[in-house]
């Protein structure tokens, strides 16, 4: 399939399906080209600041309001039970979720693991992974609570929205602004990866600080789709997520119907080939800050809701260095997931699509063999770790894990194991 896409992080795009589709020199005109409906899509207040106000003006073949009433349907796997869990200090490891043989499209086959803060106050987040072998054709979703951002692990999506198509694939991402309606193809049958949903300010770029004008995620390497739109007639599904909830609702045509549109709230996708990873070339291994790629802010400077940053292949140099991650125990609650390979800090299962959680303060970093192997390396040659691409979802306050994540047999019940092997090397008559 080919696809074309508008490129720019945060730029004002206009597009159209049709020629002439958008109108000139007004948003709303008495009467738009090809008896198209104008809609206004807001994603930040109406009175926030130029900068980071994000709205779209769709033209399309029926208004959005067009569809029946809602009607509650079970919650299922995708929820926010882990509200009523306890947070532990505890540090959790997943295997991978099996495909099974029952049909699962993207938003049935999703499952929630963790999360914190909740919808209604628009705080915190919530982890889901899913694990699909459907597309959705006559089904469309749309997620009222927060953004989405969709890593996948196995199998290519083509994401059907409002705005167009993107087609995502492993070690790619995407992100779908709260209230884009969406519907997911599957290219290569079956699919699983990681979601994680933004409750707070929208995902933004890093600020770069001393490392100047270049480095970590480019803005040009973001792609927003172009005007694409189905003009389709008949017995449909509207699933609406509002305050945690799931509800469904009659449409007798495809809401993607949006023949142009001009704006800067729109999804987007970003290669994380494209990161241009940063590190020492002289001494000591630098914070995983430097390998941001979004995050989420809050009113605190520094202090974001939430951070995805990834551990791309890249070259180590460091000199008189321990040059994995060292032991460490942070203010911030980590959720890892493994995308392709082998990740350098674990030789134990941590498999690609698995997971893992290490809550604030709870300490973690290197197992035995791991320690062991970089303390005695030889380090007149560089590590050039090309074989695995890792990611962390990390949030300020403490995740609680789902229900579900507490009693699946995925949850690995030896994890602690893998520090329980670290010996004791403290000799008080041994001298540096």
């Amino acid at each position: 399939m080919t696809l074309s896409y508008l490129s720019g992080f945060g730029n004002h795009f206009a597009t159209e399906a049709l020629v002439d589709a958008l109108p000139k020199g007004r948003n709303s005109p008495q009467r738009c080209p090809y008896g198209l409906y104008a809609e206004q899509l807001s994603g930040t207040a109406f009175t926030a600041p130029r900068a980071v106000n994000q709205h779209s003006w769709l033209y399309r073949i029926r208004p959005s309001a067009a569809h029946g009433p809602f009607a509650e349907l079970p919650t299922g796997s995708w929820n926010h039970d882990f509200e009523h869990t306890a947070a532990s200090p505890n540090r959790l490891r997943w295997d991978p979720l099996e495909f099974g043989s029952a049909e699962a499209d993207f938003v049935s086959g999703s499952i929630t693991l963790a999360g914190n803060g909740n919808a209604h106050t628009q705080t915190g987040c919530a982890i889901h992974v899913y694990v699909a072998n459907q597309s959705m054709r006559d089904r469309f979703f749309y997620d009222a609570d927060g953004e989405l951002l969709i890593v996948p692990q196995h199998g290519r999506l083509v994401l059907h929205t409002e705005f167009g198509k993107l087609q995502v694939a492993p070690r790619e991402i995407a992100v779908l602004p709260r209230g884009v309606r969406m519907r997911v193809e599957l290219l290569d049958g079956r699919a699983r990866g990681y979601v994680c949903e933004n409750f707070g300010l929208p995902l933004r770029l890093p600020d770069l600080g001393p490392i100047g004008s270049n480095g970590l995620a480019q803005p040009r390497d973001f792609l927003a789709p172009v005007a694409h739109y189905e003009d389709r007639e008949g017995e449909f599904e509207l699933v609406a997520k509002f305050a945690g909830r799931f509800w469904r609702a009659r449409i007798d045509h495809s809401p993607l119907d949006v023949v142009a549109w001009h704006g800067n709230y729109t999804p987007y996708k970003y290669d994380l080939g494209d990161f241009n990873a940063l590190g020492s070339i002289s001494f000591d291994h630098p914070d995983p800050s430097i390998f941001s790629v979004l995050q989420a802010i809050t009113d605190t400077p520094g202090i974001n809701s939430m951070d995805f940053v990834i551990f791309p292949p890249r070259t180590l140099m460091m000199q008189d260095t321990f040059r994995p991650p060292w032991y460490h125990r942070n203010a911030a609650s980590e959720f890892m997931g493994l995308i392709h390979g082998k990740y350098d800090v674990r030789s134990d299962s941590f498999e690609p699509g698995g997971a893992s959680l290490h809550n604030a303060m709870s300490a973690h970093g290197p197992d035995a063999e791991t320690f062991e192997r970089a303390s005695v390396a030889d380090l007149s040659k560089a590590d050039v770790l090309t074989d695995a691409l890792a990611f962390m979802f990390e949030t300020r306050a403490p995740l609680r894990p789902s229900s579900f994540a507490l009693r699946t047999t995925a949850l690995q019940t030896n994890y602690d194991d893998c520090w329980l092997g670290l010996p004791k090397h403290f000799d008080p008559r041994s001298h540096p």
